[in-house]
Order: C-alpha cells, then structure tokens, then sequence
C-alpha cells in the first residue's frame, strides 16, 4: 500500500497512500544506482534488528520463504468485512505471477519502480490516447502500464472512504485489515474491463463490498505482512495485515481509469509511489 500519507493511528502512516504509488509517462527522473536501493534495504534491516517487527510487505508472491514467526491471526475473508478504501500503484508493488518485469530503481523515493505485465500486448491496445490519464507530478498514465489495485477491507464497523483512515473507527483502534489485490494493465480498447464497474460498491450481506473484483485471475495467493508505501523503505511498518493477491494480471480500459480519477468515493486522483520489494527473510512470513 504506499506514502499514502494516512493515519492509522495516530500519525501513523498505514499504507502510504498519498504516495501509495506514483509513476507515469512523463515528467521522469533519471533511475538511481543499485547502490541507492542497497542501502535503502541495509538500513531497513538494520533499523528493524531485534525490533520485534512482524512480517513485511510487498514480497515476491512466488517465493514462499520467510522466517519471521511474529504472526498473527488471518483476518476474516474480506466478504466478511468492510470494504473501507480502494486505491492503485503504478508498477506492481509485488512480483510473481504474470508481473515479474522490474521497471528498475525509479527515482529512489517509489515512483518508476516496482514491476510491470510480463506478457505482451498488441500494437492497437498500446495505441497512445490522447488525453492526461490520472496525472501527477510524477507523470501520467500511458496503454501499456500496470496498475495494481488495492481493495482494502477492515473489520470496524465503517464506510468506504477517503484514506486508510476510513479503515477506523472511534471504537476500533485497531482493526483486522486484508488487502484483496488484483494487477491491471491498461489498454487503448473500449471494450476492455471498465475501472468505474471494478471499483463498484455497496451493501451485500450487511458488508460494504467491492461488488466486482475479478475472479477469473488466479486462486488468490494468501499470506500475513504489513502496510506498504515509500515511507517504509528504510524503517519497519508495525501494521499488520493479511494479503490475497491474485497471480494473473486483468485489462483496464485505460480511458475508464482517468474518468475514475477525476471523482470517486475514495478522492484518489492518481497513482502512489511503491515500497522496495522486501527480500530479507527475516522480514518475512512463510507461506504455506
């Protein structure tokens, strides 16, 4: 999730959404070194050493080593909860599945890093449109990038809202959190999923829900981490949360997605920054 610049609690920052992820076609800056990210990931094992963090996120979703055993309960299955915020990332903030093509360092702060759709589109989908799509001080969106979407579900009694500070409430500090996580790429065609019908929601069962979260992208891939974003590339989050991401990636029209930013439930206007995959075993959960 991302310098999304929420409070969870407090001042805290939960999954940095106000740089939950950001990126773009234009307005780039040059890719730090791998010494940038080096560093980045030796001082965040050295400032979470013998902490007592829990497991962190994101994480290479094939992978399922990991050795941190600070772990704690799943959250329910988010049909169980409340849908609270949904917001994206340009790049992928996790690997595996069918986005493993690493956009590179970026500009050392999230954003043009992360990874990318590694299959391949055609020539009419990766047609530019021309219009600014969802843009930022960091670009805008182009046919042809991957989002990943966060639908983030909490088990406060809440409304779907503004920031994971929609995720509280003034009688649950500290809710169960699940992030149900699906990977768009975007492209030039009409016919393509609709943004607007993917992020649809409303009461089901006397839950808010996200009423259309593909199902046809893969068994989801389940494990216990944390809150993501930029903010936390050098330091520990001690949120902790339960993740489903699914393998396969979706196709977004692209047009539908600037339409979503220009108004939504959730005031989000455009993509967030993503945190450094996280690598160090320590920091990890197992997945079973």
């Amino acid at each position: 999730m991302t310098k999304y610049s929420i409070i969870l609690v407090s001042a805290a920052t939960i999954f940095s959404v106000n740089s939950f992820a950001d990126s773009g076609g234009m307005h780039f800056s040059a890719s730090v070194a791998d010494s940038v990210i080096a560093q980045q990931r030796a001082t965040l094992a050295e400032t979470t050493n013998g902490k007592g963090f829990g497991p962190q996120s994101p994480r290479d979703i094939d992978s399922a080593a990991g050795n941190n055993e600070r772990l704690f309960s799943a959250a329910p299955v988010y049909k169980k909860m409340n849908l609270c915020n949904i917001h994206f990332h340009k790049n992928a903030e996790h690997k595996g599945g069918e986005f493993t093509k690493y956009a590179g360092n970026g500009d050392g702060h999230g954003y043009q890093s992360g990874y990318k759709y590694s299959g391949k589109l055609t020539p009419a989908e990766l047609k530019p449109v021309h219009k600014s799509i969802c843009d930022s001080k960091h670009g805008s969106l182009l046919a042809g990038d991957t989002i990943e979407v966060h639908y983030v579900h909490s088990t406060a009694n809440i409304k779907p809202g503004a920031t994971l500070g929609a995720c509280l409430s003034d009688s649950i500090k500290n809710p169960q959190l699940r992030v149900e996580t699906q990977v768009y790429v975007l492209v030039n065609d009409k016919k393509a999923l609709d943004f607007a019908n993917l992020t649809k929601h409303g009461k089901q069962n006397g839950y808010y829900q996200a009423l259309n979260i593909p199902d046809n992208t893969g068994t989801a891939v389940q494990y216990a981490g944390s809150t993501t974003g930029p903010g936390y590339n050098e330091k520990g989050s001690p949120f902790q949360v339960s993740w489903s991401v699914r393998p396969k990636v979706a196709k977004v029209n692209i047009e539908s997605v600037g339409t979503w930013c220009k108004g939504n439930t959730f005031n989000e206007d455009h993509a967030h920054g993503v945190r450094n995959i996280v690598i160090n075993k320590a920091l990890l959960s197992k997945i079973n």
